[in-house]
């Protein structure tokens, strides 16, 4: 029986370590939190997971909180009218295939870290660092790291071919409220694009004081979005959402007049770099780990794809894992493993996600105003959330809009 140790008690590496488990694996994770410390803690993401990495859960029985969280059934665009205020120079919806759903992680990483435990699994509650990994490597089978942020993420080093910003894209800020008044006709990622200001996009979800709605403002940095140095307690917060709202965004605005936290810790403020890394980290006496999901992919929010390429992620890895047998987890395993799903996945997600930090060319733009005229057009767009891949064949490039297009019924 092989053991793993797993860095990071998240969506992939819970997600890894209870997979395992049950395949008969001995997994170790260790966490820097305990369930309660989660559970009682400030937010930790947006986390809208779209169908295919829904199944996921499914397929391993993880989707405690399927029947009790909203579905977010479609996605809306809009865009407003530069010399018109409170108009829409652009604006389309359309319902998604199959619906998505969002379940704050201090629900879901609390009970899944329960779940590990009940069937067997070595739960440690421990800030890991070098020194740890020295040990780990020496008595694993395999050490994997999973944490996206802090230091030992740092040993993975910048894939520089990968990762085309140095400095963070958007200044973000994360608002959970109750008393959002609903859409009108289904409910939706209601997506916003404020040229040269930023993004806003807001949804329903399942937090820990029931159904809610996550508010998210991805500001360009230095602009006026970039608002929140200044913030410093939860009631400025919801009030500093509201103003950027009135200010920008009136139609979504009117949703909010009745609006409240869900708690407290319903806010977060931040900025990151994207960034991709090599999968193997090599540690002062030579031994090496794995990096997996954040840790080595991590992606801005703009397009929500965070907790569902942690989940398809997290299937590459047990699937790699599993196929590998009784061989030695060498560096090889490692890069093959990673090359493997980013060729097939990672690729696609990152250059989308990337190209959506720019300001929008005019393929894009062609694309996107012939969703509002378009219903095949808009229900592409919004099922490419789900399998990104789809993006590469109608969406990236100018040449594969026109094609596109111009293969539509007249």
């Amino acid at each position: 029986m092989r053991n793993i140790m797993i860095v990071g008690a998240g969506q992939s590496g819970l997600q890894l370590g209870i997979s395992l488990l049950k395949r008969g694996y001995r997994v170790s994770i260790t966490s820097n939190r305990t369930a309660e410390e989660l559970r009682t803690g400030k937010v930790l993401s947006s986390q809208c997971m779209f169908h295919d990495s829904l199944q996921l859960e499914r397929d391993r029985g993880l989707n405690f909180w399927e029947k009790d969280c909203p579905p977010v059934e479609g996605i809306s665009f809009s865009v407003p009218h530069p010399e018109l205020p409170g108009e829409k120079a652009l604006s389309w919806a359309h319902r998604l295939d199959h619906y998505a759903q969002s379940v704050d992680q201090r629900v879901k990483f609390p009970g899944w870290m329960e779940e590990f435990t009940r069937l067997g699994g070595d739960l440690r509650i421990h800030e890991a660092n070098i020194d740890d990994l020295e040990q780990w490597a020496k008595t694993y089978d395999l050490v994997i790291v999973s944490a996206g942020k802090g230091a030992i993420t740092q040993m993975f080093e910048r894939d520089a071919t990968r990762s085309p910003y140095n400095t963070p894209q958007r200044a973000l800020a994360l608002t959970y409220v109750h008393g959002m008044k609903p859409r009108a006709d289904f409910s939706a990622v209601n997506f916003n694009l404020i040229p040269g200001v930023g993004e806003y996009f807001v949804f329903p979800a399942l937090t820990v004081s029931g159904r809610c709605d996550i508010m998210v403002f991805e500001g360009v940095p230095g602009g006026p979005m970039d608002c929140w140095s200044d913030v410093s307690t939860p009631a400025q917060h919801l009030a500093r959402s509201k103003e950027i709202l009135a200010r920008f965004l009136p139609w979504e605005a009117a949703r909010c007049e009745q609006v409240e936290l869900t708690d407290a810790n319903g806010i977060m403020t931040g900025r990151f770099t994207p960034t991709v890394r090599k999968p193997v980290g090599q540690l002062p006496s030579g031994r090496i780990v794995m990096g997996m999901a954040d840790a080595v992919m991590l992606n801005d929010p703009i397009t929500g794809q965070g907790s569902s390429n942690a989940a398809k992620f997290s299937n590459a890895v047990e699937q790699a894992i599993v196929g590998h047998g009784g061989k030695a987890f060498d560096a090889a395993f490692m890069t093959q493993t990673f090359e493997s799903f980013w060729n097939s996945y990672g690729t696609f997600t990152t250059s989308w996600t990337n190209a959506l930090l720019m300001p929008p060319p005019p393929h894009v733009l062609k694309v996107l105003g012939a969703a509002s005229g378009a219903p095949q057009v808009a229900r592409r767009i919004v099922n490419g959330f789900n399998d990104p891949t789809d993006f590469a064949n109608f969406f990236m490039t100018p040449d594969k809009v026109d094609a596109y297009l111009g293969a539509l019924p007249a």
